[in-house]
């Protein structure tokens, strides 16, 4: 991918917001020509556009658009992070490559105790979140507006991916969203 596109961040993507973030947002993995490139989750590519504008209208980002890591956006108690860190093939992660990943999810749930609400953007990250908190796959099952109890008093909540297809589709759309990210208000409770 460097050698092709030697101007894109090409590694693995960190993740994005406040670090004492209490909302945090597991999509699935980098878009090849979105943080593949711009090197921030959900930057560059059209899943980020509902995203952010959505983040925006709730409170939890200073602007509606994110579109380098150097524009200047902050998000407010919120965190975004994948299930896996780099590109994976064919922008589809396997089984194995997400399993390989959940390291880096355990760790970040680790490093954020004050995190109440994970929201699961579709259901890759849903099971990646499920297996970083050593619950079987069988505990939870994936639902658009599902919520689910997870240890340590926290809520797991479940969202269609804000994908180019869902989003065209209609499968998700803005109002949707917005729900979902009502419930995660609501979970949350006083405090930004």
């Amino acid at each position: 991918m460097r050698a092709s596109h030697p101007a894109y961040h090409a590694a693995p993507v960190p993740a994005f917001g406040a670090a004492d973030a209490r909302l945090l947002i597991v999509g699935l993995a980098p878009g090849m020509h979105g943080a593949n490139r711009t090197g921030r989750p959900f930057t560059g590519d059209h899943a980020g556009i509902l995203l952010y504008q959505t983040l925006h209208a709730y409170g939890f980002a200073s602007g509606p658009e994110s579109r380098a890591r150097d524009d200047g956006l902050r998000l407010r108690d919120c965190r975004i992070t994948n299930a896996v860190k780099c590109l994976p093939p064919q922008n589809k992660p396997e089984p194995q490559e997400v399993g390989r990943c959940n390291a880096f999810l355990i760790e970040e749930l680790a490093a954020s105790p004050q995190v109440r609400v994970i929201l699961a953007l579709g259901s890759v990250a849903h099971r990646a979140v499920l297996l970083a908190h050593g619950l079987k796959q069988s505990a939870a099952k994936f639902a658009h507006g599902g919520r689910h109890e997870l240890p340590g008093q926290r809520i797991l909540l479940d969202s269609y991916h804000c994908s180019r297809y869902n989003t065209q589709t209609r499968r998700l759309t803005p109002e949707s969203f917005a729900t979902i990210f009502e419930q995660a208000r609501a979970e949350l409770g006083p405090g930004l």
